[in-house]
């Protein structure tokens, strides 16, 4: 994989979202947005694990099913970044991959909450 990170930061992987996923930093994205290009990069890695470990529990799912075989992933848009206050933000994207020769688009609006001092994914709308 290439050294650039794949949250499109123009940043080293291992000094951008890699942090976030090796070790105790894991949980400790410094903002909602950190924590969102985090949660695309490691979706981009297939880390299921990392991504099961930044969802609330209200909302988190028994397991994190792997990307579909040949699923490529394009990109990422960070639209917005709206800090409601100290605890609860949300994150507009877009993340763009490509599946048997066919170009998809997620659009989203996402929230986010933090609790003892970590940010947490809880749940989105779709645009």
């Amino acid at each position: 994989m290439s050294d650039l990170c794949p949250c499109q930061s123009a940043r080293n992987y291992a000094d951008c979202c890699g942090r976030y996923h090796a070790g105790a930093l894991h949980l400790l994205a410094p903002t909602a947005e950190a924590l969102m290009r985090s949660r695309y990069s490691a979706f981009v890695r297939g880390l299921g694990d990392y991504l099961l470990a930044t969802w609330h529990a209200s909302t988190r799912p028994a397991q994190i099913e792997p990307n579909e075989a040949g699923l490529r992933w394009l990109g990422l848009e960070i639209k917005r970044h709206t800090v409601i206050d100290a605890d609860h933000a949300n994150v507009e994207f877009v993340a763009r991959s490509k599946l048997g020769g066919r170009a998809q688009r997620l659009h989203e609006i996402s929230r986010f909450v933090r609790e003892d001092q970590r940010w947490y994914y809880v749940d989105g709308d779709l645009r």
